[in-house]
């Protein structure tokens, strides 16, 4: 069998990481941070942060574009130092305005270097790996994306200090970038895509079912990672707790991949999809019929396990029914969709927050789960399989 860990995957991996921990040192804190700097109300505040997806969304599909039909180095490279860029700009944005600007802006090259550079996993992976691979590069984002924001509540749980957060951010994205440039890919990897420019070569048309599904799934992380800690201090009187269920959620997340590393690993993605988001469901229902401690942590182990399954197995399905000249583009479609999914949520929630209630926030968060799922077993399942390419290893 080939080997999974070679030099160059654990670089993109090391490089994914610290790029998903950069961005999502601040997610959980930026509402607090608009709120107490700026006196935002939460409506504006669904409105500021949402920013950043408008041009992530708009970024990701031509990024797909350019890492198929370009060099992956150079583009991933370009995109990553200025992404790196822009926390100088969290640094200097004194008014509410300039934040939000920077805010918005920094979605472009966010939403590029996370195409390119998981496109880049795909092609250091050995062909007879790649699922299982590509499910553990997932885990690296997940578990960023978990693990960041309970550092990042810490820190300012003890410090009381946003400036040092962003500068962390800053430093972190920095080590990224220089993990980013040792890995080494060769020109003969990428198969250039020299059809005539059509939708298909920004957005993946093949998998518009599937789009669809995971944005769901994204509304709800959206929701919850951004209102979790204003949500847990109004309602619940939790207060340091916030970087406890985070925590939570990367166990989860992790203990998903060492579960279901072997179920990707002979095929059995819609049974993974399938698993994950039922369980995630049952914890996003649990987070909001049971306010308090018990159902508040167990909700964090139970919405990891079913998002470390879940994502994984979305992210082989959309590769799966995607040609080899296609990669680049598989990956800005599932990007593109989760990031749709994740700004509605973000926008959605501030409004429902800010005119009802945040418990209202997460009930509608449990109801768009429950409708993610049912449209999997419904449909989703079968425009799967019906599309997936049947190949050799590649």
């Amino acid at each position: 069998m080939e080997k999974l860990w070679n030099s160059n995957y654990i670089k993109v991996m090391t490089a994914n990481f610290m790029l998903y921990f950069a961005f999502y040192l601040l997610t959980p804190l930026l509402p607090l941070y608009l709120s107490e700097t700026f006196g935002t109300t939460k409506d504006v505040i669904g409105l500021v942060l949402f920013g950043y997806t408008i041009t992530a969304l708009i970024t990701r599909p031509f990024s797909g574009y350019l890492v198929d039909s370009f060099s992956r180095k150079k583009v991933l490279m370009v995109c990553f130092t200025i992404f790196l860029v822009f926390f100088f700009g969290y640094l200097a944005a004194g008014t509410l305005l300039m934040f939000a600007i920077v805010r918005t802006l920094h979605g472009a090259p966010f939403g590029a270097v996370t195409v390119a550079n998981s496109t880049a996993a795909i092609d250091v992976l050995p062909s007879s790996r790649r699922s299982e691979g590509i499910g553990f590069y997932g885990l690296s984002n997940n578990l960023a994306m978990a693990f960041a924001p309970s550092m990042g509540i810490y820190i300012y749980k003890y410090t009381d200090n946003f400036s040092l957060l962003f500068w962390i951010a800053l430093v972190v994205a920095f080590i990224g970038l220089i993990c980013a440039s040792r890995i080494k890919l060769s020109n003969k990897e990428i198969t250039k895509n020299k059809s005539k420019i059509s939708l298909d070569r920004f957005f993946l048309t093949r998998a518009w079912l599937m789009a669809i599904n995971i944005s769901f799934f994204g509304f709800c992380f959206g929701v919850l990672s951004n209102y979790i800690a204003i949500y847990s201090k109004e309602m619940l009187g939790i207060t340091g707790g916030t970087g406890t269920y985070f925590m939570l959620l990367s166990i989860g997340l992790f203990m998903s991949r060492i579960q279901g590393s072997k179920a990707l690993r002979s095929g059995r993605l819609t049974h993974n999809a399938g698993e994950g988001m039922v369980i995630a469901l049952v914890g996003y229902i649990l987070f909001v019929s049971c306010p308090n401690t018990f159902g508040y942590y167990t909700s964090a182990l139970l919405i990891g396990l079913g998002n470390g399954h879940m994502y994984p197995a979305f992210l082989n399905m959309f590769i799966s029914v995607a040609h080899n000249n296609e990669r680049g583009t598989a990956n800005s479609s599932i990007l593109t969709s989760w990031d749709a999914g994740f700004g509605i949520g973000i926008l959605a929630g501030g409004i429902i927050a800010e005119h009802v209630s945040y418990t209202a926030a997460f009930w509608t968060v449990a109801i768009m789960n429950a409708i993610g799922v049912s449209l999997y077993f419904i449909a989703t399942r079968q425009f799967f399989l019906k599309r997936k390419i049947n190949r050799a290893a590649r």
